[in-house]
This record gives C-alpha cells, sequence and structure tokens, in this order.
C-alpha cells in the first residue's frame, strides 16, 4: 500500500529530469536571449449543456463539423414546457377577457355617474325654490356618491385585471423561454468535436449534448525553467513553429504559472533551483487563428518561442511567414 506514494514521486521526478534535459539540448543552439520548448496546440473546448431535461428528439451536426453562431445544434422534446407555456397563454386570454368586462363597467358605471350628478344638482337647485325636500337633496346626493364609489371600484378591478395580464404575460415569457431552450444553439462560430447525445435518450438538466472547439482561441502550453520565466512577462511576443508547417505564427505570452510544475522535495543548491518548470501559455492572436483554421488543429506538435530580451529582434529564422 506504500508503495504507490513512491512510484507517483519517481515518476514526478523522472518527468522533471526528461523536462530539463530536453531544454537544456535544445536550447544550445538557440541565441543566448530565446528560450523554447515543445508542445501542443490546444483550442479551446466548449461543453453545450441543456438547461431544461428532455428527450433528444434531433441532432444535426455530426463530429467534425463546421458551425456558425446561432446554429441549431440538437433539439429536445418535453412536454413539461409545452403544456406551462398553453397554460400561461390560456391564463392570459382569461386575463384580458376579465379587463374587457372591467372597461365595459367602467363604462356603464360613469354614465350612471353622470345621470346621478345631474339629478343631484337638480334637486339642489329644486330645494332653492322649496320644490324639494332636504331629504330628497340628501337622497340624491347619496346615489351620486355611490354611483362614484362604483366607478373606482371598477376602476380598481380593472387595474387588478391588468396587472393579472402583466403576470401572465411574465409567464408566458418565461415559458416560451424555456421551450426555446429546447432548441440546443451554437452560442460560436466553432467546430464540433463530440456529439455527446443520440436521438431517443432522455438527458438530465445541465446535460452535455455536444462539444465544440473554438478555432478563434488558439494556444500552445510549454515547460521553461525558472530562469527564463523570470524574465517573462505576460502580454510578451512569441512564436510557434508547427512540425511539418513552414510557417512561423505569432503568439503571445498570456499566462505564466506562479507555481513550479516540477519541484524537488527539498530545494538547496543553485543546480536544484534551475530544473524548477513553469508551465506558460502561448496564444495565437484571433484573426491569425481564424485565417488558419482550417490548418490550426488541437493536439498539432510543435516549439514554442520567447524572448528573455524583448529589445533584441527575432532571428531571421523566426521571422513571421504567414
Amino acid at each position: 500500500m506504500k508503495k504507490t506514494p513512491i512510484l507517483v514521486m519517481l515518476a514526478v521526478a523522472v518527468a522533471a529530469a526528461a523536462a530539463f534535459v530536453y531544454y537544456r539540448q535544445q536550447q544550445a543552439a538557440l541565441p543566448d536571449y530565446l528560450a523554447h520548448s515543445n508542445g501542443r496546440l490546444e483550442l479551446k473546448r466548449l461543453d453545450i449543456a441543456s438547461l431544461y431535461p428532455g428527450r433528444v428528439a434531433a441532432v444535426h451536426v455530426d463530429e467534425g463539423a463546421d458551425v456558425a453562431a446561432g446554429d441549431v445544434l440538437a433539439e429536445l422534446s418535453s412536454d413539461t414546457s409545452t403544456s406551462q407555456l398553453a397554460a400561461a397563454q390560456a391564463q392570459k386570454q382569461r386575463a384580458e377577457e376579465t379587463v374587457a368586462r372591467a372597461d365595459a363597467e367602467i363604462r356603464a358605471h360613469q354614465q350612471q355617474l353622470k345621470v346621478a350628478e345631474l339629478e343631484w344638482r337638480n334637486a339642489v337647485q329644486l330645494k332653492r325654490d322649496d320644490l324639494v325636500s332636504a331629504a330628497e337633496v340628501q337622497k340624491r346626493r347619496a346615489a351620486f356618491d355611490s354611483a362614484n364609489a362604483a366607478v373606482q371600484a371598477a376602476r380598481a378591478a380593472r387595474a387588478e385585471a391588468a396587472a393579472a395580464v402583466a403576470a401572465t404575460q411574465a409567464q408566458i415569457h418565461q415559458a416560451a423561454s424555456a421551450n426555446d431552450d429546447m432548441t440546443i444553439r451554437s452560442p460560436i462560430a466553432g467546430r464540433v468535436e463530440y456529439r455527446m447525445a443520440e436521438v431517443g435518450s432522455v438527458i438530465a438538466a445541465g446535460s452535455k449534448v455536444v462539444s465544440l472547439l473554438d478555432p478563434a482561441d488558439v494556444s500552445m502550453h510549454i515547460f521553461l525553467p525558472n530562469g527564463v520565466v523570470s524574465r517573462l512577462k505576460v502580454g510578451d511576443e512569441a512564436r510557434i513553429v508547427l512540425d511539418g508547417i513552414d510557417t512561423v505564427f505569432p503568439a503571445t505570452v498570456s499566462f505564466i504559472a506562479t507555481d513550479a510544475q516540477f519541484t524537488p522535495k527539498a530545494v538547496e543548491t543553485a543546480d536544484e533551483r534551475a530544473k524548477l518548470m513553469f508551465k506558460v501559455r502561448l496564444k495565437v492572436p484571433a484573426a491569425v487563428a481564424m485565417e488558419h483554421r482550417g490548418l490550426l488543429k488541437g493536439g498539432m506538435t510543435g516549439n514554442g518561442y520567447v524572448r528573455t530580451d524583448s529589445s533584441r529582434e527575432w532571428p531571421r529564422e523566426l521571422a513571421l511567414k504567414q
């Protein structure tokens, strides 16, 4: 049981030694202000997942296919989202009918209010001529107040019905959005790497359906020793040369690891410190990556180059050959 950690530590030590020996052998042929290491191209991967559960009704792409932003990748079917949308639409229709009835009641009560106001004012005028009693005036005033209250109540009912329409519209929007999300679209222009779901399978919310590669996000990770990394910074120029391709691609240092990848158990000597290897990411500009999207593929091997002195010119063999 205790042998496994020892084997792991031994493997790490062997990997560190191999990386350091490779670097020393290859570095001997370069000017002293250049450093390089081997690596593989990597394209950023996006796993496209479903927001909701459902049955896969169709998958419209195959592995290796190029897709544009907005293209339909797959379609899911779900009775739940469809029924929720239909229920919300029906509820909105009922709320709109309630608003229409409230509008009709408001018009009717407003007409009654006009009649009640006219009768009350006539009664007031007749009272001045002692043609009606004070009780009759009060009666007409009470009828006017009642009609006015009925108008206000109808308006309140109408406002409540309008609020219900707005609420159901929000429900429709939410249900329609969920229903639309059953159609899974590509967020970028990319290349299909894997199909992770097939027609007929039932998937849960958050399940991956398609994996895409972003041809605009191309990079290479290389490992450089402590002495080189200490003179690099994010944003420095870099170069990438791929095996079998007579082209020098521009790149930029976009990431430098803060911790050594291979660290001796106890760092005591200068030689041991020199063996510390740090991961450095060289990113190809998006415009260049898109220009060569049919050429640059994940897994292609090559070498990445950096300058430890940015004031020095790149040698002729590393001049850009696009």
